[in-house]
């Protein structure tokens, strides 16, 4: 395989990227030019956001080529966008050397554990000797979880909030809500350190697919539903990883979730913004920060 690589300016790279695709390219990333030089520039927006535009001042796009493409076509699908198409001495071609690239990505994604009693572990590291057995053996809660498309793997800061709080409080039995469920890993934990019957809801289909399939792999059950299609009532615990914005816009929705007596944990929610989020749960529900971890917190309140 080979890859098309070339220089152009931060109003080109969307049309560019766009174009080479269109015309056949396998992939197209775009990389700041002046990286790892003195130049180098950040790009990023808040959590959960993307920057306006998402370009640097002077870019590198690297177009992944099917066998046989010709880049001269490729290159000619640019020319009138935004300007001429790149001359001789704005691109050039380099070889992709072969490599099992299944393999490659799995060995980027190792067995994660989370506090004293989970661990998250990939199904290709299913049978490596001294890793614990599946489900909930000892005091000890294995879930098989590959990374895909739905949010949560148990790499970022909040899901690990998330699932310490869960391993700290439940005392088994309890009904549990997981809104936002992503993969569905705090369901599962949930449910592998003795919750009781745990609903996992999301307002993306393809979240609540991947809880399904999930929960099957760790031989759990768990109901899931899009938002539309959750009952009316309570659990005892509710659970909410999700961003501070939506958070606040479903501050009485949760809260008349939790049963009485019931815990609500919140989290995807900046330490910068945790005052505004308690504020928008104080006429509901008190709330306050259980834990902080690189930045991020864990919101913890329980009703009367």
């Amino acid at each position: 395989m080979r890859e098309l690589v070339l220089n152009c300016a931060q109003s080109q790279a969307e049309a560019w990227s766009d174009a080479l695709l269109e015309a056949g390219a396998l992939s197209v990333s775009v990389e700041d030019a002046d990286g790892d030089t003195e130049h180098e520039q950040a790009l990023f927006g808040e959590p959960g956001t993307e920057p306006d535009v998402l370009a640097w001042q002077r870019n590198r796009l690297v177009a992944l080529l099917a066998d046989g493409d010709d880049p001269a076509q490729l290159l000619a699908s640019l020319d009138g966008l935004t300007g001429p198409a790149p001359g001789q001495a704005d691109w050039f071609l380099r070889e992709v050397p072969d490599a099992d690239w299944v393999r490659l990505t799995q060995s980027q994604f190792g067995p994660i554990v989370v506090g004293e009693r989970i661990w998250i572990v990939p199904s290709w590291h299913r049978d490596d000797a001294g890793l614990p057995l599946a489900g909930a053996r000892d005091g000890i809660v294995r879930i098989e979880l590959d990374p895909g498309l739905a949010f949560g793997t148990g790499s970022h800061p909040t899901t690990h909030l998330c699932l310490e709080w869960l391993a700290a409080h439940l005392q088994g039995g309890e009904t549990v809500l997981d809104y936002g469920c992503g993969s569905g890993i705090l369901a599962i934990a949930a449910r592998l350190l003795g919750a009781g019957p745990t609903r996992g809801v999301d307002i993306d289909e393809q979240a609540v697919l991947a809880t399904v399939r999930n929960a099957a792999a760790n031989r759990v059950e768990i109901e899931t539903c899009l938002p539309d299609g959750l009952p009316e009532g309570t659990s005892q615990v509710v659970v909410a990883n999700i961003l501070s914005n939506p958070l606040k816009l479903l501050a009485p929705m949760l809260s008349a979730r939790v049963a009485p007596g019931g815990w609500l944990a919140l989290s995807g929610v900046l330490e910068r913004q945790a005052d505004e989020v308690c504020e928008a749960y104080a006429p509901h529900l008190p709330l306050q920060v259980w834990a902080a971890r690189d930045g991020w917190v864990c919101l913890t309140g329980q009703r009367a």
